[in-house]
Formats: C-alpha cells, structure tokens, sequence
C-alpha cells in the first residue's frame, strides 16, 4: 500500500509511471519479503534442530534418589534407588528440549533421527528393566504374585514408540510412569510389605542375561559397519542342535551405510541408560555386589560404557573403511560396547555361581 500511495503522488505531480513499472516493482517487493520470511524460518529451523540434537546431561542416580525421596516423604528402601532412576530416565525421553522427538511428523523434528535413534535406545533398557523388575525383582519364586503396578507398567512402555495419535506414544509412557511412581511409594511403606524389590544374585542375573543379548546385538551391528565375512556359529556347542531353516556356512553382514548413524545413536542412546541403571543397581545390590568381590567389575563395565558417551567432533558419523585413511566412529563405539558386553557376561556369570 505505501508503495502504491507513493507512485500515485507520482502521478499527481504529473510524473508519469506505467502501470507494469509498478506491477514489477510490487512483485520484487514481495519476493524480498518472502525470502526473509523463508530465510528467518529456516535459520529458526536450523536452531531449534541443533538445540533438541543436544542429548540430555547425566545425573547421579543414588544423589537423586535420595532427594526425591526427601521431596516425597519418604524411606529410601532398597530398590528405592533404580525405581527412581528408572523414572528419571523416562520422564528424561519426555521433558528433554524438544520433548520426545520419536514420533514427531511436524518439522524440524520430522527431520531429525539422531535423537529419536537415541530415544530408542534409551527406552530399550527402560522396557528390559521394567519388565526384569516385574518378572524377577519384585518377586520371591516364580509362583508368587506379579506386582500390579508393575504389571501394568511394562506393556505401557512397550506401546508404539513412533505413534502421533489415538494415542500418543507420549501418554502411555506417562501411565507407565505413573504405575512405576505408585510401586516406588507402596515399596517405601515400611508398614506394607505388598510391594517389594529383592536384591538377590539370581534377579540380578536375571537382569544382566537381558543386557547382554541387548549389547551383544548392537556391538555386531556397529561391527558389521565395514563389512564381514563371519562363519555361522547359530547351532555350535550343541552336536544335536537343528533349526527351522537351513543357512550357509558363511554370512555376509554389513549395515547399510544409511543406517550406520542410527545405530550409532541407539548405541548411545542404550549406554546412557545403562550407565544409570548400573550405578543403580550398584547402590541397591551392594551387599550381594560385595559378597561376590564383584563391584570392581561392575564400575570397570560403568566406565567402558562412560567411554560411549564422550563428545562426537565430527558433524556426521564417519564410516571408514577398518584401517583406511578416515575414522570409523561404529567401530569406536562398537569396542567400548564389546568390552562392557564382556564384562557384562562375566559378572552374570559370578552372580549365577553359588
């Protein structure tokens, strides 16, 4: 309008100004504020994905545990602390900047996928110890009672994790929260033994045999990164061993180069919950831990898995060949997650021994 207003005094002075002078000049207008609109979008774009890329800070379980249960009135009892840490680490998916990012389908998120790599991971761990709290830790013998906070907790965190709607992934894992909030204030109760946390070696095991199919799978898949030849060991150790399908002698295994930075992430997102967990389980297992002389080993598996989580310089995850001229951030990843796999495996191992 004021450029309009400004050709028509123009013309009231008795300047002439043709009509397609002021047409292209108002089309050149508009496309300069369009592309600052365009270009203020995507630079905001550009800042909110390299601030919800940014994955959340540590925290120390046992010191958090011990000032939740001041907030909340209440016994820090064994099992207390890998409740908490365990509620920490799922509301941390959801109240992170950018909240929970896994089932986004508005940008910039839709964008993403290293965080929602890493938000996989994480809730991995949460499902596996949920549903080791639920099957083994909370219970005595295999024929007692199943926690019913606890029950209802573990298939709510195995819900869709990618689900936008009807419902969202986000308000079963609140529910699922929620039950886990209701079993760690009933397990406080000292006046009530219903709810319970048993820190014995064989649900320890219980637990540690889960991680260690968990890690065993990323390790190989961060491996195969480069490519490799592998001889089929599915039926060794067992001369009568047989399976539904016949397979070759060799496998070829290798990760497709698109999907080398999601597993990186998963890796990543599976090592930060574990570091947690484990100083958790540290806190609450600590007298079956020193018994066995086995809290050495389990902070040496706490530090191969720190190792995971050191600042990554380079803008994208390099896939170098094994011993080519550029870095190979899978292979990197893959040997902390192999040595904290082996000392995962030997600890269950001494917590299976009697």
């Amino acid at each position: 309008m004021a450029l309009k207003s400004f050709i028509q005094k123009f013309r009231d002075l008795g300047w002439t100004v043709s009509d397609s002078f002021a047409d292209t000049t108002t089309r050149r207008q508009i496309f300069k504020a369009g592309g600052v609109v365009i270009g203020t979008i995507a630079v905001i774009m550009l800042l909110l994905m390299l601030w919800w890329n940014m994955t959340p800070a540590p925290f120390n379980p046992v010191e958090h545990a011990r000032q939740t249960a001041k907030l909340e009135q209440q016994a820090m009892v064994i099992g207390y602390t890998s409740t908490e840490t365990t509620i920490e680490l799922a509301q941390t998916l959801l109240d992170k900047p950018g909240g929970y990012l896994s089932n986004d389908v508005m940008p910039p998120s839709v964008w993403m996928d290293n965080i929602p790599n890493w938000e996989f991971g994480v809730l991995v761990q949460i499902r596996d110890f949920t549903r080791a709290l639920r099957n083994d830790i909370s219970r005595s013998q295999s024929q007692s009672r199943e926690d019913p906070d606890l029950a209802e907790a573990e298939p709510q965190f195995n819900f869709n994790s990618d689900s936008w709607l009807f419902p969202p992934s986000e308000r079963e894992y609140r529910a699922a929260i929620k039950a886990l909030q209701s079993y760690r204030a009933r397990l406080s109760n000292t006046g009530n033994d219903e709810a319970q946390f048993f820190a014995r070696a064989d649900n320890l095991a219980a637990w540690l045999a889960i991680v260690e199919k968990r890690l065993g799978s990323l390790s190989q898949q961060l491996s195969a990164s480069v490519g490799q030849v592998r001889v089929n060991t599915d039926l060794a150790g067992d001369s009568d061993a047989v399976q539904s399908t016949p397979v070759a002698s060799e496998v070829v295994t290798k990760t497709s180069w698109y999907e080398i930075d999601d597993v990186f992430f998963e890796a990543r997102g599976a090592a930060y919950a574990l570091i947690h967990l484990l100083k958790a389980a540290e806190h609450d297992f600590a007298d079956i831990l020193r018994k066995k002389n086995a809290l050495v080993s389990l902070r040496q598996i706490i530090r191969e898995l720190e190792a995971t989580q050191k600042t990554v310089w380079s803008p994208v995850i390099l896939n170098g060949s094994g011993f080519g001229l550029f870095a190979n951030h899978s292979l990197v990843m893959a040997s902390y997650i192999s040595r904290a796999n082996a000392g995962i495996i030997d600890l269950r191992r001494l917590m299976s021994e009697g």
